[in-house]
């Protein structure tokens, strides 16, 4: 689309004079072109929903946040809603849960993106329902934001659940002809203390100082990727016509790193050497057992990616998907070094 819009722009320019009448037509076609599509984010106000909203309305597309009611005057969304209004993000009131409010907020956009967490992943059947009814939607993105689901194998309880109901909803999907595209984003660089420091401080976002536990042998490769960047991506995805009925990868290969790499990147930033913990598999499968939510979670999300490394332990086949950064050069992708800097002076 990028090079269709140069060509024409270069056509009317040399159509100024006047001499050529098809530049006022092709002016028209340009303006109809330009027109971007409006898309609807449901779980606009969620972790990665929030990204997803604003890099719609930075790119220039009419963006709309389902919510509730009562979420405008939530003042624990105050800050987000004040933000997206800036943005000029349109609200529409919808409940996932009521079908006519989802029939008639998608029936005002052309894509649908869904940013839904934890048990609500389960009810986008709802949505699916509500766009099939709505009969005007060009793309859907369920909420994907991690691994691919259908090339999982070495999973366990209880993130093998959310796999599986991921899997779930692509097949429905599929099954009722609504034309989509899939953004395996892995993992949120936001989340990357999680599996850097399972066993300590949860609440600190900056990674440990003294000792480190590395879940096996710590050298299958996984992906971390700032939120914005996802967020970027997602959008870019949403309206391109090669990313129909596709996968989209996101695997930057500054991103790409093994557990020890990244380690060991964060040792040379921080001027130190960690103590490390090698935790043999049957030892992570012992503490899944044992834990806890949401160190169970966490855990059996670390064993499927830094056990089993089924982040990046298969080549993308052209004829399903694609990678994000080789399709879309022009967004600039935080490579992990440059967001680890953040934490060095803390």
């Amino acid at each position: 689309m990028g090079n269709l819009m140069a060509r024409i722009r270069a056509r009317i320019r040399e159509s100024k004079d006047g001499s050529d009448p098809s530049s006022v037509l092709l002016e028209e076609c340009i303006r109809e072109i330009d027109v971007k599509s409006k898309i609807l984010i449901i779980g606009g106000t969620g972790y990665i929903g929030k990204y997803v909203v604003e890099a719609g309305a930075k790119a220039g597309h009419p963006t709309f946040a389902l919510v509730l009611e009562n979420t405008i005057s939530d003042p624990k969304r105050a800050a987000i809603i004040e933000s997206f209004k800036s943005l000029g993000v349109a609200f529409l009131y919808g409940d996932l849960h009521d079908h006519q409010q989802l029939v008639n907020a998608i029936k005002q956009v052309d894509i649908v993106i869904s940013t839904v967490g934890g048990d609500l992943v389960a009810h986008q059947v709802k949505i699916i329902a509500a766009i099939k009814e709505a009969g005007n939607i060009k793309r859907f993105l369920p909420s994907e934001f991690g691994n691919d689901v259908d090339r999982l194998h070495g999973f366990v309880e209880p993130a093998a659940r959310l796999y599986r109901t991921k899997a779930k909803i692509r097949r429905a999907v599929e099954a009722e002809g609504i034309p989509y595209t899939y953004l395996v984003s892995n993992g949120f660089a936001g989340y990357l203390n999680y599996f850097l420091n399972p066993f300590g401080d949860s609440s600190s976002a900056s990674p440990p100082r003294d000792k480190i536990v590395i879940l096996d042998d710590g050298n299958p490769k996984v992906v971390f990727s700032k939120q914005e960047d996802i967020a970027a991506y997602t959008i870019k995805a949403a309206d391109d016509p090669r990313t129909l009925n596709k996968i989209v990868y996101l695997r930057p290969p500054a991103n790409t790193l093994s557990y020890n790499e990244i380690v060991s990147l964060w040792e040379r930033k921080i001027g130190q050497t960690l103590e490390k913990i090698y935790l043999p598999e049957k030892e992570v499968l012992e503490k899944i057992q044992e834990a806890s939510m949401p160190l169970k979670f966490i855990l059996s999300l670390g064993y499927t990616v830094l056990v089993k490394g089924e982040m990046a332990n298969f080549e993308i086949e052209a004829s399903l998907g694609m990678e994000a950064t080789d399709v879309y050069p022009d967004v600039k992708c935080t490579a992990l070094d440059e967001y680890l800097n953040q934490f060095v002076s803390e």
